[in-house]
């Protein structure tokens, strides 16, 4: 169902894009289609409702680099209106962190972040013609590698994970059609499901509680 999801979402970008193919980013700042890159700081946390953090050495977080790539496209709505839609993929080194006495109790047990896609909307404001604010949500597909033990066999699965995420930046133009820019946004993973290798059905879905807040840098061409 997620990746139905998402070749739903890529397609209707595909769509969004089409009637206004005719107007370029020279005609009208920060719009037209785009591809890009980002990189930052990545944040993965058990959301409140499995928060068992009684003492200080008790970790229930990863952090590491998210670092993909980004194509979308915006077309104007107004003077200073822009609508778009965009989707990314990306990968991060954030994974589980076993300096302390209990490092098994987070949320998706012990873990590494491997792809990530996102496919969503926005709506920015051109607040002057190499300046863009804007603000953003959509659907996440986040998979894990994760490891866990009974003591004595080791068990190795991945785990896909689906959640929403919402976002904030802004973006500047460096001269005709490049830009850069920086953006911050919170993701929310509440359902999973174990991806078995080979012809082995995925497992039932299960719900979870994760949270993900990230800070990135973008830079880009408009075409």
């Amino acid at each position: 169902m997620k990746y139905k999801i998402a070749s739903l979402a890529a397609a209707s970008l595909v769509a969004l894009a089409t009637p206004a193919m005719a107007q370029t980013a020279s005609e009208a700042p920060f719009s037209g289609l785009r591809v890009g890159g980002e990189v930052g700081y990545d944040h993965i946390r058990s959301g409140s409702t499995e928060d068992v953090d009684t003492t200080r050495d008790l970790k229930q977080s990863i952090d590491g680099v998210t670092y993909g790539g980004v194509v979308g496209y915006d077309f104007p709505a107004g003077d200073n209106l822009r609508i778009g839609a965009e989707a990314s993929y990306s990968g991060s080194t954030a994974g589980s962190d076993f300096n302390n006495d209990q490092p098994l109790v987070f949320n998706l047990g012990n873990v590494k972040a491997d792809r990530e896609i996102y496919v969503g909307g926005r709506v920015g404001f051109v607040t002057s013609p190499s300046t863009m604010v804007y603000a953003k949500a959509g659907y996440t597909n986040q998979r894990f590698s994760v490891t866990g033990s009974d003591g004595t066999v080791d068990l190795s699965q991945k785990l896909d994970t689906d959640g929403w995420r919402l976002g904030a930046g802004a973006e500047f133009a460096v001269g005709r059609n490049a830009y850069i820019g920086a953006e911050y946004r919170y993701s929310k993973y509440g359902e999973g499901e174990v991806d078995f290798e080979g012809q082995t059905p995925d497992s039932s879905r299960f719900n979870l509680d994760t949270d993900r807040h990230q800070v990135v840098a973008t830079a880009g061409i408009r075409f």
